[in-house]
C-alpha cells in the first residue's frame, strides 16, 4: 500500500486528486493539508510514502 498525503490550498484540487487516488486499490490517501505548514506537520505525524503538493 502506498500512503499519500495531499497538499494544496484549493479544496477542489485536493478533492479531485483524492477521488482519482481513492479508486486505486494500492493507494491510500492518509491526509490532506491546505498550506505548507500543515503539510510539514502532517508529514511528520503520518509519515506518508509520497506527498503530492502544489509548489505555489
Amino acid at each position: 500500500m502506498i500512503r499519500v498525503l495531499l497538499a494544496d490550498d484549493q479544496v477542489l484540487v485536493r478533492g479531485g486528486f483524492r477521488a482519482l487516488l481513492d479508486c486505486q486499490p494500492d493507494i491510500e490517501v492518509v491526509g490532506e493539508a491546505d498550506d505548507g505548514e500543515q503539510a510539514v506537520e502532517l508529514t511528520c505525524r503520518l509519515v506518508p510514502d509520497v506527498v503530492l503538493m502544489d509548489i505555489r
